[in-house]
Formats: C-alpha cells, structure tokens, sequence
C-alpha cells in the first residue's frame, strides 16, 4: 500500500513519513528530493528560474510517473495537493493522510527555517503567523479531500498505524 502524507511545511510529513516507514518496514520516498534530482538543483532555484507554473507542472510529473515501491510512504510538497488534481491522483492509486496543525504551532516550528525554506525569508513573529494563516486557508480545502485527517499535535508514526488500521 502507498501511503501518501500531505500538509503544510512544518506539519512532519519527513520527520514522520520516515518513522512510519520504517515501522511498518517500508520504503521511505522524499518527493521534494526526487524532483530536486530529477530538476539537477535545489527546488528553489528551479522556482526562481523557471517560475511556480513550471515547478508545479514538474512536480505533478514526478508524483505521476514515478514508479513507487507498493509498500512505500511518500511525504508530498506542501502545496502538491492543491494543482493539477493530484489529490484526487493520491487517493486513487493508495492512501492520503493530512497532518493537521495550527498556523500558530507552525509558525513556531517554522520561526528558524528560513534558510532551508526561501519562502519563509524575513518573516518572523506576527508576519510569519499571517502568512501561514492565510496559505493554510488556502490550501486546507485541497488538504481535507485527504482520506484520513490526522491532528498533528503529539503525532506518532504509532499513532498514525493505529488510527490507519482503526478506520481503515
């Protein structure tokens, strides 16, 4: 089964996407690493360089046409679900998983990531709150046509095993 773990930047889709995986002994599949190899450079550079209509198209390429393990967790980009159905592309080919935070609780793991995430440059405080507030209201309607709605806080890899196996 492909699992697939959708969110916010911040939320944990790495950190527990490894974890899961290797609980249940299954591989572990970075996208944003696997468009950085297929792009030959850093996600932000190609951003800069060729614009978000093209990374976007990029990245739905690669969630598309690679060829995952069948027992694999896959951490998406963080705005992955909301272009190009790709959703609805998660949903019918394994399992999508949201973790669910607060835009405050993500501003706070998010206060000291500028540098890995160029988008984030020079916010801090109450402009970074605003805007994660506001991308997150964007994005959550994509976010919540996941299968499972997992709240974020206190998540395990545990707790996501038991959760899948309660409802699934």
């Amino acid at each position: 089964m492909k699992i697939f773990l959708t969110g916010f930047m911040g939320c944990g889709k790495s950190t527990l996407g490894r974890k899961l995986a290797n609980k249940l002994s299954y591989s572990f599949v970075d996208l944003d690493k696997v468009i950085e190899q297929n792009a030959g450079m850093p996600i932000p550079r190609y951003f800069e360089a060729f614009g978000e209509t093209a990374f976007r198209e990029l990245e739905k390429n690669t969630l598309q046409t690679t060829a995952f393990p069948e027992d694999t967790v896959i951490a998406t980009g963080g705005g992955l679900p909301c272009f190009h159905d790709n959703m609805q592309w998660m949903n019918e080919h394994g399992i999508s998983a949201f973790i669910s935070l607060p835009p405050k609780v993500l501003a706070d793991r998010l206060n000291t990531a500028q540098e890995e995430r160029p988008v984030l440059q020079n916010l801090k405080g109450e402009a970074l709150l605003e805007f994660i507030t506001k991308k997150l209201a964007e994005r959550e309607p994509f976010y919540r046509k996941a299968n499972y709605i997992l709240n974020g806080i206190d998540l395990t890899a545990e707790k996501i095993i038991d959760y899948l196996r309660i409802n699934g």
